[in-house]
Order: C-alpha cells, then sequence, then structure tokens
C-alpha cells in the first residue's frame, strides 16, 4: 500500500464533541419560520391587492404609467397617488391643504386627497413589507437548512503521515 491509501485507510468518521441536537432543531425552526414568513407574505399581498381592486380605482390617462389599468398592486398605487397630487395642486392654484385659507372651499378638496394618497401610500407600504416578509423567508429557509446540514455532518479525523 501506498502513504496515501495508508492515510486514508486510517481516516476514521467520528461523532461531533458536543451535541448538535439543538442547532438541528434550531434549523429546521428557521425552515419553518421562513415558510410561514413566505405565507404570510403572500397572504398579506393578495388581501391588500384584492382590497384595492375592489375599489375599482382607474388610473386616468393623464398619470404617468398604467392609464386605464385597475389600481392593484404597489406600482399602480404610487401612480395614482403621484396623479391624485396632481390634481388637486392643479384644484388649489398650487396650494398645499396647509396653505389655504380656511374658509377656502377648495380646501376639503385638498383634505380628501391627502387622505387618499395616504391611504394608497399604506397598501404602498404594505406590499413593501410583504415582500420584505417573503425575502427573509427565503432566507430563513436556507440559513436553517444550511445549519440543519452542517449539524448533520460527519466529523472526519485525517490521520496523515501514519505508516504501517
Amino acid at each position: 500500500m501506498s502513504a496515501t491509501e495508508t492515510a486514508s485507510a486510517t481516516d476514521t468518521v467520528q461523532a461531533p464533541a458536543r451535541n448538535l441536537g439543538l442547532v438541528k432543531v434550531v434549523g429546521i425552526l428557521g425552515i419553518v419560520g421562513g415558510a410561514l414568513l413566505i405565507i404570510v407574505g403572500i397572504v398579506v399581498w393578495a388581501t391588500v391587492s384584492s382590497q384595492l381592486r375592489a375599489e375599482n380605482i382607474t388610473i386616468p390617462d393623464d398619470a404617468i404609467a398604467f392609464q386605464g389599468q385597475t389600481v392593484a398592486g404597489p406600482f399602480t398605487a404610487y401612480v395614482q397617488a403621484d396623479i391624485i397630487q396632481h390634481h388637486a395642486l392643479e384644484a388649489s392654484g398650487g396650494a398645499t391643504y396647509a396653505e389655504l385659507d380656511r374658509e377656502d372651499p377648495v380646501r376639503a378638496t385638498m383634505m380628501n386627497a391627502s387622505f387618499l394618497r395616504a391611504s394608497l401610500f399604506t397598501s404602498v407600504v404594505s406590499f413593501g413589507v410583504s415582500a420584505f416578509a417573503m425575502g427573509i423567508g427565503v432566507l430563513s429557509i436556507l440559513f436553517g437548512w444550511a445549519l440543519h446540514r452542517l449539524a448533520s455532518a460527519p466529523v472526519v479525523v485525517k490521520r496523515a503521515g501514519v505508516t504501517p
């Protein structure tokens, strides 16, 4: 036998010096938690989207994008909020709600526009949070899988230079 064959023949597989059961459990919890984050993210995304769609808001032709489409996602909600601001400022001559006199009848229009924009921006944030949760879920699954796999790997002890 050559020295290489002798060395590999004397290599041994040993159990880790410490119990790694807790590491395996943490890995499994990471996988389960990641799956739950993905599911919750999808549910929130679908709920917000369906609620927006149920409002039947159609983006006007003078918007910067998505003209004629129904508001149902983060980009369409953002574009709709932008065009609401544009139309409200046209109606007020460029003045914001705070800049208008309290008795100005256009102030109510500006207030409604502000509320609508805030609601649409809230939906945009909701989409962002659900996408973030889904992304963290994917990372959690990957880290959990890696932890579980590493904790399950045997320890190989190489004994170099052993001759018969």
